[in-house]
């Protein structure tokens, strides 16, 4: 089985959901990185120049012995069962899900923010966020998380807990102005879950291997 990835150069969750469990199980993956003056081209085209198509002009896409599959937690859940971080069983699987589908909605929630190009507008977006639907969400997630495991599902490590390690880490890494890069740390199990993430080996090798120095430095002093 040919496995391909193609996303921006850039450690954001919708990619790294795939692109991490991969290489924790150590099966190999072309992983693509376009730079940013072919996405005008695949956004024009719905493919790329070598004529690799792209499903709804959007990233990341996951291409399986030539066939391109997209949106996140498609791609999520397919390498996650090839690796072995997605669960077998049913109810275990379903909680895997209903973590990158809440992941993906609070992406949605901070979208319009990066769109707008109005600095004061922005910044009043994104204090509001920052006041009511983010803590409000992460609460959600806070509470589906135990007393007595780290982990979201299964009782091991998942894409869920992969997801939300880097939406977590995202938000810490300061990138977004006016969103607290500590909105989250009030969220014990959720920094617990963070921290667990965060020291497992294979983790700290893949961002040695793949992070450019600005996201290793953030990523060392988020340890």
């Amino acid at each position: 089985m040919e496995l391909k990835i193609i996303y921006f150069d850039f450690p954001f969750w919708r990619a790294e959901v795939a692109r991490i469990p991969l290489f924790l199980a150590d099966i190999k993956f072309e992983d693509y990185r376009i730079k940013r003056e072919e996405f005008p081209y695949i956004k024009e085209n719905g493919k790329m120049s070598d004529g690799t198509i792209i499903p709804f002009t959007q990233l990341p896409v996951l291409v399986i012995d030539g066939l391109s599959i997209a949106q996140t937690g498609a791609i999520a859940r397919i390498c996650g069962k090839i690796s072995g971080f997605y669960p077998d069983d049913l109810i275990e699987a379903g909680k895997v899900d209903q973590i990158i589908d809440t992941a993906t909605d609070i992406n949605l929630l901070i979208r319009p923010s990066m769109r707008e190009q109005d600095v004061s507008k922005r910044k009043l977006m994104r204090e509001e966020l920052s006041k009511n639907d983010l803590p409000k969400y992460f609460g959600y997630l806070e509470n589906l998380l135990s007393e007595d495991c780290e982990w979201f599902a299964d009782n091991k490590m998942t894409i869920a807990d992969i997801a939300l390690w880097r939406l977590m880490g995202w938000l810490k890494s300061g990138f977004l102005d006016d969103i607290p890069s500590d909105i989250t740390d009030k969220f014990e199990k959720l920094s617990r879950l963070f921290s667990a993430v965060n020291n497992n080996s294979g983790i700290k090798k893949w961002v040695s291997k793949t992070y450019r120095w600005i996201w290793n430095i953030l990523y060392f002093l988020l340890l």
